[in-house]
């Protein structure tokens, strides 16, 4: 799954919007939200369709140091949250054809490097691992904000991550080609400082 330099997260790295509207202003700490962060994937299917699903379940730690446009990303993906409003599909994708949950509970991603332009974080490198395979990834940031949340009152970072991959990358080989190999990626992201 080696991603093209537009790419995306899992998993995830949207949460690099961080400390332009001044809600941080050191190295800040923030815990993703399970119930505003889910990876969404799409597919071609036979090329009869593009088929779509997500990921229910996932935790996460954010650090960023806007003053400075740095920070870290450590992202873990529930792979059994897998979910595409068909039972029987998703029984299948947790099977060892595709996700294979019951070796490999999670799919992760690691921040290496935040790249910022005029105080804005614009993507994220580092290291994703599914099926065991861990490759160098970069997910671009198509959109960020911090600011103070409405709801919790607590200062809060939110983006858009998009991307493409490659599944055979990772071993992920079933239905290749018919069932499209790339793999396009669109993660919201919200984070509440800890």
């Amino acid at each position: 799954m080696r991603l093209r330099p537009r790419l995306s997260t899992l998993l995830l790295c949207t949460f690099c919007g961080i400390g332009y509207n001044n809600a941080a202003l050191a190295a800040d700490s923030y815990t993703l939200d399970p119930g505003h962060t889910f990876p969404r994937w799409q597919v071609d299917h036979f090329g009869f369709s593009t088929h779509h699903g997500q990921f229910n379940k996932t935790t996460g730690k954010l650090v960023l140091d806007a003053k400075a446009g740095t920070g870290s990303l450590d992202v873990t993906v529930d792979a059994a949250s897998v979910a595409t409003g068909d039972p029987a599909l998703e029984k299948h994708l947790r099977a060892a054809d595709f996700f294979d949950v019951q070796k490999f509970p999670t799919l992760t991603f690691k921040s290496k490097s935040m790249k910022f332009d005029g105080g804005k974080p614009v993507s994220v490198s580092g290291d994703f691992t599914l099926l065991g395979v861990t490759r160098p990834i970069t997910f671009q940031i198509v959109r960020s904000n911090c600011a103070m949340h409405p709801i919790v009152k607590k200062a809060a970072c939110g983006a858009q991550v998009e991307g493409t991959l490659k599944r055979s990358d990772f071993g992920m080989k079933f239905g290749v080609p018919g069932l499209g190999d790339e793999i396009r990626l669109s993660i919201q992201v919200e984070a509440i400082k800890d």
